[in-house]
């Protein structure tokens, strides 16, 4: 009886969704192709391709003073044993690293046509041949001293390293270009003395930002030369990792005869061909017979193997450089180099700044520099030990001899050889292999001078292996010496001009301190500080704003044109503006909608505004939400390129927003208070310093619907004022607040009853400070702090406002205050003992109100201590 034929598919058959099934097939894909095909490393600057054509070659012992190899043969030898994919792939990878019109320094030496700027074509791979350059050599040095790791090839049959050694950081000095899925890189050639020192620059200061590696760095230096028009887009690719980079032809005009003149090009723009149906002669001769250019009357090619001469002859009435731009103008001798630094960072694609990809490579060679000194450090210790056995035996000579002499066997001598003389099998095993030649007492000094370069060397590896400057410095000369071998006389060939955008604005717009106003309902402006007189005190101050009724100032500070302001939102976002980039406005003026200048989203609201220079006036900020998180990160790890819509703060958790941000030095206390009257107090070591996108840690424990409504830095001689929904206030010395521990529910701040309704604002004040008090009506109440009676902590205040049936303070804000809440002021030498009275807000408020308002917190504390 025959076997049934089970039915093919039976049992291995998936029901699976096709939309499923899509996205995952197509991001296993995407993803592929950005890390095994597309993308460079940061580490060593090369795609998978590159880096298994260079090993290929080492492998095969291809090396700069051995003979050239047929190409044929390496691109064989490397599909074959490491790269599963077309031979055509590979050989354009060859040709390429060997074109030096492609890479700034050739990573292969070739022989034979291997294509032309005229857009010929390489000649088949059976023709040309190929070696290393020496320059590659320094690519793969010390690879065979366990500095990179190595994987298995595609079969398993065989190692391949996953990065090469890059003695040198390649990824600026060649560049890269590639098109992943959904993502593409284009970094442009860098000299590579200018590179060195900029890696040196970030070495002897590692504080160092863009600008200072742009002292060393100052641009792409393209292997054809040519001309960089402008700065901004090499500062924008630079500090953002994408900017637009201007390149120009190198062009100048020659007088001809007959009264004639001639456009002569020497240099074309990068990946710009010459020849051929793309290049710029076929253009320019096409633009010439659609009369889009009039004033070319003939056309040749001159280049020889002295160099580049294209001569494009004008018309005798014919303006040379007007002629020169259109041909800028309509051709590529004009051409945008898109800088986009897309490159792979532990296995993740990134776009860095130049200060990032430094970084990387630096981190990167501090690696291989530990692994290959431990690794030489393990075989100078063996040697060492096979040495010291060595001098023991020439130390008992006549007694090892005569021992190995008595022995039955090999066995016999080694085990008499390790418990006689106190050797190990290694040391016995060795002084068996001995030569008798060795046995001289010329070879014993050659075995003592060669063990005592051992220890000094095994010392000296210990210590380099034990203090990370001396890694630093080893990296910093072998890179100097690279440098010195083969930088020193290769001169800059891309200039960089002035052109009509080389000009920064900044460059433009005097650095002078600016007024900054900002509304509870968004609205922003800027004015010069002349704008505000010096007043004595007595003075009624000067309009400051024209805001809506129901509106006030929320942020007042004083920064320069050239700082910038960070805006920190509900949503735990963070957006970035130039001080100078806000608008101007007059005293009078509302300002312009925070909304017009940032993408905020529905509901986002400024909840913080910090202004910085150099992001180094503190070290740390300290984020709390509405839920209790508190979160402290250093202040430094904002200073990265924004994006647009601005870049993660802290990751909020669901439900929660951001309620305040404060500066902090590290050592000093936080205070946290809640709507149900309860105020914690502890120290700032109790939350360890955070990356930027955290979510933070519990800062305050709440109970039911209770919520955090006030941050601030806890300082012992200040007061915090509390004020209820229904008009009830105090102000309590900080010192009164114990320092508990973070997550607790800490103390009460005010003793809450019925009638009093829960804390609407919570504030740190000093004497003289002035506050508002806004209603849910929109009434708006200012009151000086030093009317509002100081009382104990769980005590229940005094009224400080008095409202109408229904009516609630929903706010509490300074009336006039920065992010430490210091009341800004502009005053004049004033004599000693005078209070300067000149603040920058509104006196629109009258007089006479504020002075009744006063009169019934008055009444109001009296009532108080009656009852």
């Amino acid at each position: 009886m025959s076997d049934a034929i089970e039915p093919l598919g039976v049992g291995r058959v998936e029901p699976r969704e096709l939309e499923l099934e899509m996205r995952t097939s197509f991001l296993d894909y995407a993803m592929s192709v950005i890390v095994s095909r597309a993308l460079p490393d940061v580490r060593d600057g090369l795609k998978p391709v590159h880096r298994r054509v260079l090993w290929g070659m080492h492998d095969a012992g291809v090396q700069p003073n051995r003979p050239y190899k047929k190409s044929a043969s390496i691109v064989g030898d490397v599909m074959g044993r490491y790269h599963p994919h077309g031979d055509q792939a590979i050989y354009d990878t060859l040709v390429r690293m060997a074109q030096p019109f492609s890479l700034r320094y050739p990573l292969v030496d070739g022989q034979g046509n291997f294509g032309s700027l005229d857009d010929d074509p390489p000649a088949a791979m059976r023709y040309t041949e190929c070696r290393l350059t020496r320059l590659a050599t320094e690519m793969l040095r010390d690879i065979d001293m366990d500095t990179v790791d190595f994987g298995p090839n595609y079969d398993e049959s065989r190692k391949e390293p996953l990065a090469l050694p890059a003695r040198f950081p390649n990824l600026l000095v060649n560049g890269s270009s590639g098109i992943a899925v959904g993502m593409a890189t284009n970094m442009p050639p860098h000299n590579l003395g200018e590179t060195i020192d900029a890696v040196v620059q970030l070495i002897d200061k590692p504080e160092a930002n863009v600008d200072d590696l742009m002292k060393h760095l100052h641009g792409p230096d393209f292997p054809t030369g040519a001309i960089v028009v402008g700065r901004s887009g090499i500062r924008d690719a630079y500090r953002t990792g994408r900017g637009r980079i201007v390149m120009r032809a190198r062009a100048h005009i020659e007088e001809l005869r007959g009264g004639k003149s001639a456009i002569i090009v020497t240099e074309l723009p990068y990946g710009v061909k010459k020849g051929g149906d793309s290049g710029v002669i076929k253009k320019i001769a096409d633009l010439v017979h659609e009369k889009v250019i009039t004033e070319v009357s003939d056309l040749a090619d001159h280049s020889d193997r002295s160099g580049m001469r294209i001569q494009i002859e004008l018309k005798r009435d014919a303006i040379p450089q007007v002629a020169l731009n259109k041909l800028f103008k309509h051709t590529a001798l004009q051409s945008t180099f898109g800088y986009n630094a897309v490159a792979l960072a532990d296995g993740v694609p990134r776009v860095m700044s130049l200060l990032e990809i430094v970084r990387h490579y630096l981190e990167f060679q501090r690696e291989v520099v530990i692994r290959r000194s431990k690794f030489e450090l393990r075989q100078n210790e063996k040697r060492a030990h096979v040495l010291k056995g060595y001098l023991i035996a020439l130390d008992n000579l006549d007694a090892v001899i005569a021992l190995i002499r008595g022995s039955d066997d090999t066995d016999a001598a080694r085990t008499g050889l390790m418990s006689n003389f106190g050797l190990s099998e290694i040391q016995a095993q060795a002084i068996l292999d001995l030569r008798l030649a060795r046995l001289t007492g010329l070879a014993r000094k050659e075995i003592e001078a060669e063990f005592a370069d051992l220890q000094e060397r095994i010392a000296e590896l210990r210590a380099i292996l034990g203090e990370p400057a001396r890694v630093d410095a080893l990296i910093r000369e072998e890179l100097l010496e690279i440098k010195q071998a083969y930088g020193r006389t290769d001169e800059r060939r891309t200039e960089i001009v002035m052109g009509e955008d080389s000009l920064e604005l900044e460059d433009m717009i005097a650095e002078e301190d600016m007024v900054i106003a900002i509304t509870r309902s968004g609205y922003i402006k800027r004015l010069p500080v002349t704008t505000y007189r010096e007043q004595r005190r007595g003075g009624i101050g000067v309009m400051g704003m024209d805001m809506k009724e129901e509106d006030y100032i929320e942020h007042l500070f004083v920064a320069s044109t050239h700082d910038y302001i960070l805006f920190f939102t509900s949503v735990g976002k963070v957006y970035r503006l130039k001080v100078h980039e806000l608008p101007l406005g007059s005293r009078q003026s509302k300002g312009r909608a925070i909304v017009n200048l940032l993408p905020f989203r529905q509901d986002e609201l400024v909840r913080a505004v910090i202004a910085t220079r150099d992001y180094k006036e503190s070290k740390f900020l300290v984020f709390a939400t509405r839920k209790g998180v508190i979160k402290k990160t250093t202040f430094l790890e904002y200073n990265t390129p924004l994006k647009a819509d601005g870049i993660i703060a802290l990751r909020m958790r669901e439900n929660d927003e951001l309620i305040g941000v404060r500066l902090s030095d590290g050592d000093n206390d936080i205070l946290m208070v809640s709507r149900l009257g309860q105020a914690v107090r502890f120290h700032e070591s109790d939350v360890r310093p955070m990356g930027r996108p955290a979510s933070g840690v519990a800062g305050m424990k709440l109970r039911g619907d209770d919520e955090v409504i006030e941050v601030d830095i806890a300082s012992d001689d200040a007061d915090l004022l509390v004020v209820t929904e229904n008009g009830w206030g105090k102000r309590t010395r900080v010192s009164e607040y114990p320092v508990k521990g973070r997550g607790t529910m800490g103390v009460k701040t005010a003793q809450l009853v019925a009638g009093k309704g829960h804390l609407a604002g919570a504030r740190i004040v000093r004497e003289g400070y002035q506050v508002m008090l806004i209603s849910d009506a929109g009434t708006v109440i200012r009151m000086a702090v030093d009317g509002i009676k100081r009382s104990g902590r769980a005590t229940q205040g005094v009224i400080v406002t008095r409202l109408r049936d229904g009516e609630h303070v929903s706010t509490l804000a300074p009336v006039v205050g920065s992010d430490d809440d210091e009341p800004i002021k502009l005053t004049s030498d004033a004599p000693a003992g005078d209070e300067p009275a000149t603040d920058l807000l509104s006196a629109d408020l009258d007089d006479a109100d504020y002075a009744d308002d006063a009169d019934d917190a008055d009444e109001a504390d009296e009532a108080d201590e009656d009852a």
